[in-house]
């Protein structure tokens, strides 16, 4: 069985770097709309989990009628990636994809497609979905869920990639543009509207 863990970050903290370019208002709209498009996506696997940092994330949780985990003590991707492993893991999860809410393209045909390629992967594996130049990590598959250390943050990519490699894991990319493309630059903001010219920003 394979849980999706989609880690949504607080709404009202939410895109800080976007500052120049949004007002807080519309930030915390572009966030609530993503993580509203991962919750959608992440129905392609067996069972969907969000790690919510705020209330905000737990009502649309909620609302999508999935398992949601409100963290007491937001500490950052890390420790809510864990949060939601060992969930999965009392829930008999095999395998966990760790799916960032800052995906403005994520598709639920997206989530399937890296999870068709994950399990021709067999045990253990892992397989990371890349952000756009900036050697970040998107989606997370792991197989079983503690193959390996969590890394999200400077370089992640890189780490889990060597991580992986140090224990003898089979590690692949799995590189598709509607899960390369997150929102953390104003310059991410052109990208969109170039991709998605149909799509508003906010």
């Amino acid at each position: 069985m394979i849980w999706v863990v989609v880690l949504i970050k607080d709404f009202a903290h939410a895109k800080q770097r976007l500052q120049p370019a949004l007002t807080p208002p519309q930030r915390r709209r572009l966030a609530e709309r993503n993580a509203r498009l991962a919750l959608a996506a992440a129905g392609a696997g067996d069972h969907v989990l969000a790690v919510c940092a705020g209330d905000d994330g737990a009502v649309l949780a909620r609302e999508a009628g999935v398992e949601w985990i409100l963290e007491a003590r937001p500490e950052g991707q890390n420790p809510a990636a864990r949060r939601g492993i060992e969930r999965a893991l009392t829930g008999g999860a095999d395998a966990v994809l760790l799916l960032s809410s800052d995906l403005p393209l994520i598709t639920r045909n997206a989530v399937g497609d890296l999870l068709d390629a994950a399990r021709t992967m067999g045990s253990p594996a892992v397989l990371a979905a890349p952000a756009t130049g900036r050697g970040g990590t998107n989606a997370l598959y792991l197989n079983p869920p503690q193959v390996i250390d969590l890394h999200f943050g400077d370089d992640s990519l890189g780490k889990f990639e060597r991580d992986a490699r140090r224990r003898g894991v089979p590690f692949a990319l799995h590189e598709r543009d509607v899960l390369a493309l997150d929102l953390d630059e104003p310059s991410d903001l052109e990208e969109l509207a170039r991709t998605a010219p149909d799509r508003p920003i906010t």
